[in-house]
């Protein structure tokens, strides 16, 4: 298992400095990960100082809450893609989907995959704030919209866990018979998480600790 291909070596505080993220694209090139995973304001330097590998950029929108108006985060869309995003992972509206608003969560991410055109979008769930039965439903209703990746966490829900094997399994049970692949994100810190992940059915892994497991 060639564990640099699944990961996308990810850097979201909100105090990270400049050369923070040089040294997250000079790890990215090092070991040859998948993507790194940032923020907006700095989806063009990470194109830019990438732009002769062939790592991708992946943007966070509507981060870390997902409250923001549809509108909002189809800018934020737009704008990491015209800065040079690859893949967009957005914060599904927690709120309408606790409210049942189904609607409104179809809206929220279709128009988002609208703006996106032929990017990757993946929809972060937040599983630390879902039961099992949620986390099912979800994944449920996920396969309704146009999203081509379901995640499990942000990474900034207090006290929370992030990525489960127990949860991923339940992902990759719902969409087995379906185009939506998962990632995992969130609290994988070791080789064997993140092998036992992609056991359960991750397709990428969102982490911090790339260099760590590699190593």
């Amino acid at each position: 298992m060639q564990l640099n291909n699944f990961i996308e070596h990810t850097l979201l505080k909100p105090d990270a400095v400049q050369n923070e993220f040089i040294k997250l694209y000079d790890e990215a090139i090092k070991f040859n990960f998948f993507a790194v995973c940032v923020n907006g304001r700095n989806t063009v330097n990470a194109k830019e100082y990438l732009l002769n590998t062939n790592i991708k950029v992946v943007t966070v929108i509507g981060f870390p809450l997902g409250a923001s108006t549809v509108q909002s985060k189809v800018f934020e869309a737009k704008d990491a893609i015209k800065n040079g995003a690859d893949e967009i992972d957005m914060v599904m509206n927690l709120q309408a989907f606790k409210d049942n608003d189904f609607d409104y969560l179809k809206k929220d991410i279709n128009s988002v995959k609208e703006a996106c055109e032929n990017k990757i979008l993946k929809v972060i769930i937040e599983t630390d704030l879902l039961s099992s039965d949620e986390i099912k439903k979800v994944c449920e209703f996920l396969k309704l919209t146009n999203a081509d990746f379901v995640k499990t966490s942000t990474g900034f829900v207090k006290n929370g866990i992030g990525a489960k094997v127990q949860d991923v399994k339940i992902m990759s049970d719902v969409l087995q018979n379906s185009n939506i692949k998962i990632k995992a994100s969130g609290g994988i810190k070791t080789k064997e998480q993140a092998a036992a992940l992609i056991n359960a059915g991750a397709s990428r892994l969102g982490t911090s600790s790339g260099v760590l497991i590699m190593n």
